[in-house]
């Protein structure tokens, strides 16, 4: 599809539509979880009234491989229940968060969830206590072939699962311990309050979290200045909170370790995948030997701008701000299905039924409606995109393509997998959806020969590669570090936080970017910081998925591919990356992401420099 180019241009601010003045073929058809919310009720008062019968096994699970598979199966309609409620009572409120009666059904579901999780609480300890040649049995057994491989994988976690009382515990301490999460958001998203600033036509813009990254791209650098020193001095007057809740989070996860009898906080969060500690480590160690092309980026970025040193403020405005483009949503999805095509018909059919026909998508914003974009599935039910799509902002086309791999993720999996063995983890859920980023940008690098929107693209995918490979590979060290000083006695006191924080902004960052003082405060502001070892696999997922799309395009043979999409939770997910082609136990996937950013580095610097020289 030719994108329509045209010079950047004012949009005018429309008044948001009311959920119910949005056509309905814009919305996503909910009918398929449940035909209407009456349906949804009379699910939730059959679930209510059966969850406590699991009760019946207490005691007798080792008793017989006949009486594990009933209880696993019993468990299994408990399980498949609860995702189809809990899918639809969270769409709902995600298309409209005003909606009483979604908060009202959402609430009553959650209490539901926590009775149902404290019930069972028992089976674990129980499947982990039956002995050893008792359990072999059992397996061998071709009763539970279907469930063999969830059975290992909680075998597995027998010397970290406790007692029926200690469990217990741990799951009624659990809300009190994890009370920092709600203090940071409370405080960040209620509390804080950023002001506002005039922007480049003397209007007044109030200064939120959402709104602080797209002021960042704003071309004005004074504006941009302004931005972040606001933004961060609001920080600044409430550190000595921030650094007491992010030490309170770090604590919890190292008594969850050490009550569950790990060595480390670090290897409590890997150890469930079966992801080498090496891995971690042998990422950090990439990512910052070659800190050179990130330098090099970043003084080209300097160049364009050409401002004499570059700010962080400075490093998220696009270097390409003469050209806009406009995509319809159904012009985004011609242009999507296209650059998919090397995955063959199957994929490309489902997917353009999906989004057209069927309604997966939810697709432009109304009032109430959840900001971003995700995609979610369930087992029984079609992959949902939420989207609030803007056919002038060319990004979206990107989301879009992002949010349509996790849904055909999910799609190939639950078509291939038992319930037990569909839901693949997060260590791969990044791939797909960064794979069709991937080859997106391929297929438009191919077709668009107007060097301006080359130059875009290119600027893009850099940016892509930056944030995920260099920033979450920092934020990854940052909590190996912080975590390890807990485990040894180290006092997490504010001054240790911007410390610590200082010195990796100085190994990622420079010498291509000044560090403002502020920036040190950025370690406080983190969301994923209070969900500690998760951002490592940003940077996993997109070195895997750039390693698994060169293959695709290079062989034009997209079978492995797709057997890793099928594939679900059906093995450890190194083993499924090894399948599909991708040794993530090696350095290769992440120097091969890291060449293809000192590459596009290079494509952008040879369409730019001429422009702009010193």
């Amino acid at each position: 599809m030719p994108l329509r180019l045209s010079a950047t241009h004012e949009t005018n601010q429309c008044i948001l539509p009311l959920r119910q003045e949005v056509k309905k073929e814009f919305t996503w058809d909910l009918t398929a979880l449940f035909k209407t919310e009456e349906a949804w009720e009379e699910e939730f008062k059959k679930l209510s009234g059966l969850y406590c019968e699991i009760t019946r096994f207490q005691g007798k699970i080792g008793s017989s491989a006949k009486e594990l598979l009933e209880l696993l199966e019993f468990q299994k309609k408990l399980h498949q229940s609860l995702e189809l409620l809990s899918h639809y009572a969270g769409l709902c409120v995600a298309e409209d968060g005003s909606n009483h009666i979604s908060l009202d059904r959402e609430g009553r579901l959650q209490a539901l969830a926590t009775s149902l999780e404290t019930t069972s609480s028992f089976i674990a300890p129980e499947i982990q206590a039956i002995e050893d040649q008792i359990f072999s049995d059992f397996l061998a057994d071709p009763i539970l072939r279907p469930w063999s491989i969830p059975l290992q994988r909680l075998r597995r976690l027998s010397s970290h699962t406790l007692s029926d009382r200690e469990e217990r515990l741990m799951a009624l301490s659990h809300p009190s311990i994890a009370g920092h999460e709600e203090v940071f958001s409370q405080l960040t998203n209620v509390d804080m309050i950023f002001g506002s600033i005039q922007d480049h036509r003397g209007s007044e813009v109030i200064l939120t979290q959402s709104s602080f990254s797209s002021l960042l791209q704003h071309t004005d650098r004074k504006i941009r200045q302004d931005v972040f020193t606001k933004f961060y001095t609001e920080f600044s007057e409430h550190r000595f909170t921030l650094a007491a809740t992010l030490s309170s989070s770090i604590k919890g996860d190292v008594f969850y370790a050490r009550a569950r009898n790990y060595s480390s906080a670090i290897e409590a969060a890997l150890f469930e995948d079966n992801v080498p500690l090496s891995l971690y480590d042998q990422l950090i160690k990439a990512v910052r030997s070659r800190s050179d092309v990130l330098s090099h980026y970043y003084d080209l970025r300097r160049r364009v701008l050409q401002v004499p040193e570059l700010h962080i403020y400075d490093t998220y405005v696009p270097l390409v701000t003469t050209m806009q483009s406009h995509v319809s949503f159904e012009e985004a999805i011609d242009t999507i299905l296209a650059s998919l095509e090397p995955l063959g018909s199957e994929y490309v059919t489902t997917l353009a039924k999906g989004l057209r026909k069927d309604r997966w998508c939810d697709r432009y914003e109304n009032k109430g409606k959840r900001s971003g974009a995700f995609s979610c599935g369930a087992y029984k039910g079609p992959p949902y995109i939420l989207m609030n799509y803007k056919a002038d902002v060319f990004s979206d086309v990107y989301t879009l393509a992002h949010e349509a791999g996790h849904s055909m993720h999910t799609w190939y999996a639950r078509n291939n997998q038992e319930f037990q063995n569909y839901n693949y983890p997060i260590f791969l859920a990044e791939v797909a959806s960064t794979f069709n980023e991937v080859l997106l940008t391929e297929y438009l690098l191919a077709a668009t020969k107007e060097p301006m929107m080359r130059a875009y693209i290119l600027n893009r995918q850099i940016d892509d590669l930056r944030g995920t490979l260099f920033r979450q590979t920092m934020f990854a060290e940052f909590e190996k570090i912080t975590h390890t000083a807990e485990e040894s006695g180290e006092a997490l006191t504010l001054d240790f936080f911007t410390k610590t924080y200082r010195s990796l902004l100085d190994c990622y960052l420079s010498p291509g970017v000044f560090i403002d003082d502020l920036l040190e405060l950025e370690c406080l502001r983190i969301p994923h910081f209070y969900n500690a070892f998760y951002v490592y696999q940003y940077a996993t997922g997109i070195a895997a998925a750039v390693t698994l799309a060169n293959e695709v395009l290079m062989t034009r043979n997209s079978s492995r591919y797709l057997d890793f999409l099928k594939s679900g939770n059906s093995q450890f997910p190194i083993e499924t990356l090894l399948r599909a082609g991708v040794d993530m136990t090696s350095a290769e996937p992440i120097e091969i992401t890291l060449n293809l950013f000192e590459r596009r580095v290079r494509e952008l610097e040879e369409l730019l420099i001429g422009k702009h020289t010193e």
